[in-house]
């Protein structure tokens, strides 16, 4: 029996490898967390994962853990980490361990500041209509997966998202750099993670190191359009393929819209291709494909009226998301509301790539909480602030959820388009119902 236990079990990306760990024969899992959230919670309980109680228990770190899997939640000094480290014992982060249950296998990586989930989701969509087995790793539920991770010993292909973020409190490097895959895509760089990458051209130099751990004769697919991703390929190993591409333009309907979908989809396309999969045939089957979950995800709809939930917070992909949704209903009057929520985007330095983001909208609407940025230990920023960087006379801030939902309850939103956007929750709002409110009361 192989014992495995995870030091902070609860991510949404480390309690679903928990999961597919455990369901290998002859693997036993454990866990430990000092807070887990649904859908966490409930996923690690059904599958008898859950600790028995919260907090590090440095006592249940014994000589027989065959290995140590390291979430990013975790610090440097967490006390079960700390009697890992002190008995020699074996400690993976998630992208090492990744990588060492796939070693053998065909991996094909997404990377990109934008579109990382939609293209993993659609290359998994498309394999998975086809009959193709595939392990894998994504950052959003797909419709017909059960899990976000998959792990097995029969697979062929292997597919990851690859988060260019830091791959574990012992290991600052970025996380698709331990994947080394055969296939990789790249959709585009626009900067991000300002506390790891403090400037451009740092965060630049990550995708370029990304591009050298290739294995042998790799295959680099890369959006065209990108200055940055086009002067990464001039500079590639002379033994890496380089394969351009730019947004799908053919006959075929599709359930996804806006101009950045159709890149990813021709992403997608052609890491499909190659390892052998016809053009027609992933057409075909992708022209099914709704999307990822939170990803331009439609969570209502009236006779004159349509809301969705993104989870664009990066102003590359709230410009495409807004952007698209503008498009895709040039007669509705558009309502855009987003959280900032993350480091980068609650930092004043990097508050001015905001600018113009939300430009197309009819009604713009943001909102951050100051004890976010406190919690975080960030330098304070002011709604004037946050205003003037977005730089449009069409946004409104807001620093209470109260406010912010008091406000959006007096909209009329009859023949209204209503997107809501963020990596986090606007302080508790169950966003699908809230929007559902809104529209049905209009």
């Amino acid at each position: 029996m192989t014992k495995i236990h995870f030091i902070a079990i609860g991510g949404a990306a480390m309690h679903n490898l928990a999961l597919a760990v455990a369901q290998k024969e002859g693997y036993r899992v454990t866990g430990s967390d000092d807070e887990i959230f649904d859908p966490a919670l409930t996923h690690l309980r059904e599958a008898g994962l859950l600790p028995d109680e919260m907090g590090w228990h440095p006592e249940r770190i014994t000589p027989d853990i065959d290995a140590i899997i390291l979430g990013m939640h975790a610090r440097e000094d967490n006390p079960e980490l700390v009697r890992a480290r002190e008995l020699g014992l074996k400690i993976y982060s998630f992208p090492e361990y990744l990588y060492e249950q796939t070693k053998d296998k065909i991996r094909i990586v997404v990377g990109g500041s934008h579109g990382k989930t939609t293209t993993t989701s659609m290359i998994l969509y498309v394999l998975q209509r086809l009959g193709i087995e595939a392990d894998y790793m994504v950052g959003a539920q797909i419709e017909g997966f059960e899990r976000m991770v998959r792990l097995s010993d029969t697979a062929k292909y292997a597919v990851f998202e690859g988060d260019e973020y830091l791959t574990s409190p012992l290991d600052l490097r970025s996380k698709f750099l331990w994947y080394h895959p055969h296939i990789a895509i790249l959709t585009g760089i626009a900067w991000d993670h300002i506390n790891v990458f403090p400037t451009f051209p740092q965060y630049v130099d990550t995708f370029r190191q990304f591009v050298h751990s290739f294995e042998p004769n790799g295959q680099f697919i890369y959006y065209q359009g990108d200055e940055n991703l086009r002067q990464i390929a001039a500079g590639a190993r002379k033994d890496i393929t380089c394969i351009p591409y730019d947004a799908y333009e053919g006959d075929v309907r599709m359930q996804v819209f806006g101009r950045h979908n159709m890149q990813n989809l021709q992403a997608a396309m052609l890491a499909c291709h190659c390892i052998g999969v016809s053009p027609d045939d992933f057409y075909r089957e992708i022209s099914t494909f709704t999307g990822a979950s939170n990803r331009l995800e439609k969570i209502c709809e009236t006779e004159t009226s349509v809301a969705y939930k993104d989870f664009a917070h990066s102003p590359s992909k709230l410009r495409a998301t807004v952007n698209a949704v503008r498009e895709r209903y040039p007669e509705k009057r558009l309502i855009a509301c987003m959280e900032l929520h993350t480091f980068s985007s609650l930092m004043a330095d990097f508050l001015p790539q905001y600018k113009d983001c939300m430009a197309e909208a009819d009604m713009a609407f943001v909102y951050f909480n100051p004890k976010v940025i406190e919690h975080k230990r960030l330098t304070p920023i002011t709604k004037e602030e946050v205003r003037e960087a977005f730089g449009t006379e069409n946004v409104e801030v807001f620093t209470e959820s109260a406010a912010l939902q008091e406000r959006l309850k007096g909209i009329s939103y009859s023949n209204a388009a209503l997107l809501m956007m963020s990596s986090g929750t606007f302080d508790g709002v169950n966003v699908k119902e809230f929007a559902t409110e809104l529209l049905k009361n209009a």
